[in-house]
């Protein structure tokens, strides 16, 4: 939604927060603006709790200044080597900086940086949309100044440098990823000439450290249709510098009149499904990286066409290579992605055969605390164009799901804890530890699973115990 009257967004600004600003702008007899990401969020009717604003002069002798009208509540930090302030108070922060032109050296984005003026200061912004300016002095408040025409853009919904894309690229290559991320985000069109120049710079994008970049990634999985990020990524070039093992999965092979999904655009299909479902970003990883294996487990066979065997496990296994690399969290988080990405086969194959109580039991036993989104994964994963299909598997899935119901309550084998632990075990044969351990434990929760016995039953249990203990010569020393 554009705010096209101009009053409702000046509107906006009539609070005594902002007439606070302009009257310590006022006492230093200096213009201050709100400016940037704040002011195209107040068009596009968002909210906005980090504004920044711009003055000609010391924006650190400006916040100081602010941070004394509002008095207590308030915060001030002071960055004296960046000549920035930020004042926070209560959920709202607050950023001042003096009016700055920046110039760039090739190896760094980090600029040379002088005092400027307010035209030299919009015009190093990323994008047109981001270079509007609203004064909050007192004599023009709620003025906007537009010196690129980022309202007519806005309104047209195109992203747009202002400047020579060319130079803005490449003096600061984190700037293509932005482009990309606010597309996804506002649901706008990069500028054709501003796209063709992000093509041009992309191999400027190995001077951006890689947690910058999966700052920008972290924002195109949290936005509503994330593909449209990735696919634009692609596009452009970035995609194999970034991710070449996502970037790898795109095309088709065709032998002998026969060709492959393409493994690239159903991923971002099943992103898009799950991102629908459920705001889980961890989950949304899982639904990208869920096939990422099919490029290096991918073959022919001429009896059976196009094999992808064991691609989940090997995806799994590349997971926490990914994630060191592109700076991704190691941590649980990984370990959860994959995890699902191991698992995602699990439950299609048991919509696909006889769906028997002890297939269900593993599955609940192995997913443990993440059944539900491993499901909402699956069901995601199915992109068939034949409808009937798509809906025999649903149906299918809608089994399995009440079975989980009826196992779960009956068995409760999330908590599923054999009657004989491995202290116990360790202690009625005498024994300090060894493989025959791991082996009892291992035979008795694969027994359950099966239904050979309840985990309650524990004479069962050490009937199985002692026998496989004998098969391994070993004699009870005490009994239970």
């Amino acid at each position: 939604m554009i705010v096209n009257n101009l009053d409702t967004v000046a509107g906006r600004l009539d609070t005594p927060i902002f007439h606070a600003i302009g009257e310590a702008a006022d006492s230093l007899d200096r213009p201050c603006y709100a400016v940037g990401g704040c002011v195209r969020d107040f068009f596009l009717d968002r909210p906005s709790k980090d504004i920044d604003f711009v003055t000609v002069g010391s924006g650190i002798e400006l916040a100081e200044v602010v941070a004394r009208r509002l008095g207590r509540g308030t915060h001030l930090s002071v960055f004296r080597n960046f000549g920035t302030a930020q004042v926070k108070r209560h959920d709202i922060e607050l950023e001042f900086v003096g009016a700055r032109k920046e110039s760039y050296s090739r190896d760094s984005r980090k600029p040379i940086v002088e005092d400027g003026t307010l035209e030299e200061d919009l015009s190093r912004r990323d994008f047109t949309v981001n270079a509007l300016a609203l004064r909050v002095n007192r004599n023009g408040f709620g003025q906007l100044v537009d010196l690129f025409g980022g309202l007519a853009d806005m309104e047209s919904g195109i992203l747009r440098t202002p400047l020579d894309p060319d130079i803005t690229f490449s003096d600061d290559p984190l700037r293509m990823m932005r482009a990309i991320r606010f597309a996804t985000q506002l649901r706008f069109d990069i500028y054709p000439a501003t796209f063709e120049a992000i093509g041009r710079n992309a191999h400027r994008i190995s001077i951006i450290s890689r947690e910058r970049i999966v700052d920008e990634l972290m924002k195109i999985m949290a936005s509503p249709v994330p593909s449209i990020g990735w696919k634009l990524l692609m596009e452009c070039g970035l995609l194999p510098l970034i991710f070449p093992e996502f970037a790898a999965m795109k095309g088709i092979d065709v032998v002998e009149g026969r060709g492959h999904k393409d493994n690239f655009l159903h991923t971002l299909e099943v992103l898009d499904n799950v991102a629908a479902k459920s705001d889980n970003i961890w989950l949304r990883w899982a639904a990208l990286m869920h096939d990422i294996a099919k490029p290096v487990t991918k073959r022919w066979d001429d009896k059976t066409g196009w094999t992808f065997h064991n691609h989940n496990y090997i995806g799994s296994k590349m997971v926490p290579r990914i994630f060191r690399k592109m700076r991704l969290p190691q941590d649980q988080k990984m370990k959860y992605v994959a995890k699902l990405v191991e698992l995602h086969m699990r439950p299609i194959a048991l919509v696909e055969d006889e769906v028997t109580d002890s297939a269900v039991r593993r599955l609940i036993n192995d997913a443990g605390d993440d059944l539900e989104d491993l499901m909402t994964l699956c069901e995601a994963d199915i992109t068939s164009k034949n409808r009937e299909k798509v809906k025999r598997i649903l149906d299918n899935f809608t089994l399995v799901r009440a079975k989980i119901v009826d196992l779960n309550e009956r068995d409760e084998i999330r908590n599923l804890q054999p009657p004989v632990d491995g202290n116990e075990i360790m202690e009625i044969f005498g024994i300090t530890g060894g493989p025959v351990v791991g082996k009892i434990k291992s035979a008795l929760k694969n027994a359950i699973l099966d239904g050979a016995f309840p985990p309650s039953d524990r004479e069962a249990a050490l009937e199985m115990m002692y026998r496989i203990a004998a098969e391994h010569g070993l004699t009870p020393v005490k009994q239970p």
